[in-house]
């Protein structure tokens, strides 16, 4: 087996191998160790690098190829479920609530898999993130009730989706298509979205090529974006029902 590199405690600042030196099995395993501190983070995410942790092992980073994709002007919405958000009356809003929807991501049970890589020490490190202004959710309410959420980390112009939580049918699409809506708006192509899944793929997820995954998200995350600071404003509260005329169905 190839031998991974070992990424120290003591120098977060330190580079991550280029993604192409990634395994092939399991795909996508870059490198191991390290931490999770803001420096660390930051630095892997503008590598195209994401950690994944697995219970057993030192902490484990992740680039695989190809690598999932959400184009901001790309996430379809099945027709059944526009007709029931026109009458909806849930509403999206941003960073009012990351806490809980980091936790209910980690929760939330996952078909196929024992247990969650949300792990203490990475709710603890994006909440860290979050504070810092680099980590934002977005959240859908009914009234007060929280329904659905997605979380990630932005860099320049490029939005590195982490994870997603539906506590009522649909909540997560509603929260993944107000920020894609978002994004594309202020001129963000892009949302990563990591490992494929039957679920992102019905969405409009779409299979990027690792090489030109890198390459693109590199250019995004050098561009000038917001400062970092919490969304809640700029985002403003949307209609989720506004989602059903703004997004094209499968197919359309």
């Amino acid at each position: 087996m190839k031998r991974l590199p070992f990424l120290l405690p003591s120098d977060p600042e330190a580079p991550f191998p280029p993604g192409d030196r990634a395994l092939s099995e399991p795909d996508g395993l870059l490198a191991v160790g390290g931490d999770l501190g803001p420096a660390r983070l930051l630095n892997a995410y503008r590598s195209g690098v994401f950690p994944w942790p697995s219970e057993g092992y030192p902490l484990l980073w992740w680039c695989p190829d190809p690598r999932t994709v959400f184009r901001t002007d790309g996430v379809r919405l099945a027709s059944k479920f526009r007709r029931g958000l026109r009458r909806s009356a849930w509403t999206v809003r941003a960073d009012t609530a990351f806490e809980a929807v980091i936790g209910a991501c980690a929760a939330a049970p996952r078909p196929g898999q024992d247990g969650t890589w949300i792990v203490p020490e990475m709710i603890e490190a994006y909440t860290r993130m979050h504070r810092l202004g680099h980590a934002h959710s977005v959240e859908v309410f009914d009234g007060e009730a929280l329904v659905g959420g997605i979380y990630g980390i932005a860099i320049g112009r490029m939005f590195y989706g982490e994870s997603m939580f539906s506590a009522v049918s649909g909540g997560s699409k509603a929260a993944l298509a107000a920020l894609a809506r978002r994004l594309h708006g202020w001129g963000w192509p892009l949302l990563d979205a990591q490992v494929e899944n039957p679920h992102l793929a019905s969405l409009g997820a779409e299979a990027m090529p690792r090489a030109r995954f890198l390459e693109r998200a590199g250019e995004l995350a050098a561009l000038p974006g917001f400062e970092p600071g919490p969304w809640t404003g700029r985002f403003g509260t949307m209609a989720a029902a506004e989602l059903a005329e703004s997004l094209p169905a499968p197919g359309g």
